[in-house]
């Protein structure tokens, strides 16, 4: 899969003989790719600050970060109001991370789905 994500233009899925889907690479990564954005706090924290709830946040690590996903496809992400947010509820950044889910994460997820609707199908 690795070499297909960096070579191919156009990806094909198949699971046990069904096409899922036929569709242009970069299409592909845009409409199902997600990032993570993780913020390592200065200080650990032991629950989320109610100011924050109105993001989709995951407290790691024992309260040592922050984690934050967020669609590629969508309008805005979120992230700039996101780190005034932490600023303003008092949290400090100690290190800033992204990472982009890669065609294998989404050939596994495609792969889960097409298995969970054959078995509601059934």
């Amino acid at each position: 899969i690795e070499e297909a994500e960096a070579i191919a233009d156009r990806i094909a899925v198949i699971n046990q003989g069904r096409i899922l889907l036929v569709e242009e690479k970069d299409a592909l990564m845009k409409r199902m790719g997600r990032k993570e954005m993780r913020v390592e706090l200065a200080h650990p924290i032991k629950t989320l600050p109610e100011s924050l709830g109105k993001y989709d946040l995951r407290l790691t690590d024992g309260g040592n970060a922050l984690c934050y996903g967020y669609d590629i496809a969508g309008q805005g992400t979120g992230i700039t109001a996101l780190l005034s947010d932490l600023a303003a509820a008092g949290l400090q950044m100690k290190d800033l991370s992204t990472r982009q889910n890669t065609l294998e994460d989404i050939f596994v997820d495609l792969v889960r789905e097409g298995a969970d609707s054959k078995g509601d199908a059934a």
